[in-house]
């Protein structure tokens, strides 16, 4: 299952892209209670776990399992740790039940599970997904982006969903959700077209949930301003944060990651890739 970045600025709960860092899940044998043995820090070892506790909510007969969980997606950071566990979930009941899911049907499990299908769906299909939820049912297209990087920053400290979107207010002025719209709609024509530079403007030019998320991430001011004249298209708050996510094309993204790290000493930087393939099952001999 693929790292996944939500929103891209003005796409609120309704854009992601998936993108090449992973969780790989192998499902061994079967066990008296679940196992789960995973390098994940603070993240259960049983039933509890979100990959489990996903998995008997899809399929509440199976029977248990040892699983090892390796990941490279970093927890409570806006990179889509909690859907890619529970897609990974999804697949285990799939495959344990023989329920012989579509990948629609995944999406709309996965989706009811999360909320929203901004991260859920990339995890699922890869490359870019722009997704309508309507509370009932998933409209998704998958789209192919143009050839780009992703640079991330990540930050040490974590935070939670919940206390991101404690600070969004409840409604929006009609002037200024249709000004979020157009912008939304815009960035996404211009994903479409190829016209990086356009997008980068829309990205940045987000009314739905950034300027209410700044004071939790100070740094993401100081980091679009830096980044643009080392040829950053657009900076945006991955998911709810706390990562700041720029896209660049492939020659200029490792030397912002190298540029910007001398500022920004603490966290990690990522370059990626856009992941193509979306949530991919093997069976092993």
């Amino acid at each position: 299952m693929p790292a996944t970045s939500a929103n891209l600025g003005p796409g609120f709960d309704s854009i992601g892209v998936a993108v090449d860092l992973y969780l790989t899940v192998k499902v061994l044998g079967e066990s008296k209670t679940w196992i789960v043995e995973h390098n994940m820090g603070k993240v259960y070892h049983d039933e509890r776990n979100l990959i489990i506790s996903t998995a008997l909510k899809v399929a509440p007969t199976i029977r248990p399992h040892k699983v090892i969980v390796n990941s490279d997606i970093p927890l409570a950071r806006g990179l889509g740790s909690s859907s890619s566990a529970i897609v990974a979930g999804i697949e285990i009941a799939d495959k344990l039940a023989n329920l012989k899911l579509t990948k629609q049907q995944k999406l709309e499990i996965a989706t009811k599970i999360e909320g929203h299908p901004d991260n859920v769906a990339p995890a699922i299909f890869g490359n870019l997904v722009v997704s309508s939820y309507n509370g009932n049912s998933v409209t998704s297209v998958v789209a192919k982006l143009p050839e780009l990087r992703f640079v991330a920053y990540v930050p040490e400290e974590s935070l939670l969903t919940k206390e991101s979107r404690e600070v969004l207010p409840d409604t929006l002025p009609f002037k200024t959700a249709i000004e979020g719209s157009s912008v939304g709609n815009t960035l996404v024509a211009a994903l479409m077209a190829g016209e990086l530079a356009k997008a980068g403007k829309m990205i940045e030019a987000d009314r739905f949930h950034e300027r209410y998320r700044e004071k939790l991430v100070p740094y993401l001011k100081d980091i679009r301003k830096l980044a643009h004249p080392l040829g950053v298209y657009g900076t945006y708050l991955s998911g709810a944060g706390p990562t700041v996510m720029m896209i660049a094309q492939e020659k200029d993204a490792t030397l912002v990651a190298k540029e910007l790290s001398k500022r920004f000493v603490t966290g990690k930087f990522f370059v990626m890739k856009v992941d193509d393939v979306g949530c991919e099952t093997k069976f092993l001999k």
